[in-house]
């Protein structure tokens, strides 16, 4: 079955554990070769260099943090290395803000709780513009009340015609952020569907 992701939309991937969902991401990221089929990423193959990766932006498992540089330095870097910021994204202190980290903008990463942590991945993500956003079960370690908020995100994002493809065990979660549900079986896309 052919799975395609319209521009300014949110598809949620769900699946048991080892389904493939977070082997689809990868494929879209240009990371892993499908064993069969292709894949096509905002018109062409998935690349790993610059180009692609200024349109994409892929939180999956935790990054390596620069030793030493606080909360607020990570998200610097990132919007400095993509000066100047265009497009849909958020600057460094309302991202501190909308996060819920303002307490923690000077902490290192290796002091921040494993939610503190993830809302530092997912704020780093929307530090800079993208087109699209890549996000393995972008809920994991955040409480429900912060998982409202980034659902609103979602939303928000995809309003503006960026386009999010998420995998995520999380129906409520998927709903708010308004996704199209694909269900993946043994690596293979099995029944697209719609969130009421």
């Amino acid at each position: 079955m052919t799975l395609s992701v319209q521009a300014g939309s949110c598809t949620g991937l769900l699946g048991l554990n080892g389904a493939g969902k977070s082997t689809l991401l990868s494929c879209l990221a240009g990371l892993h070769r499908p064993t069969a089929g292709t894949v096509t990423v905002l018109g062409g193959p998935p690349q790993d260099d610059a180009v692609f990766w200024r349109a994409v932006a892929l939180v999956a498992d935790q990054p390596t943090w620069y030793p030493g540089l606080t909360l607020r330095e990570h998200l610097e870097l990132v919007r400095l290395t993509h000066e100047p910021v265009r497009g849909w994204c958020l600057p460094t202190d309302e991202l501190i803000d909308v996060f819920g980290l303002p307490g923690r903008a000077d902490a290192i990463p290796t002091d921040l709780s494993s939610g503190q942590r993830q809302r530092l991945s997912l704020a780093a993500a929307l530090a800079r513009p993208s087109r699209l956003l890549l996000l393995d079960e972008p809920e994991q370690s955040l409480d429900p009340g912060f998982r409202k908020q980034l659902a609103a995100l979602l939303r928000d994002y995809a309003g503006n015609g960026g386009t999010v493809v998420m995998a995520t065990h999380d129906l409520d979660f998927a709903a708010a952020a308004g996704a199209r549900l694909v269900l993946i079986s043994e690596g293979r896309v099995v029944t697209p569907g719609t969130v009421p």
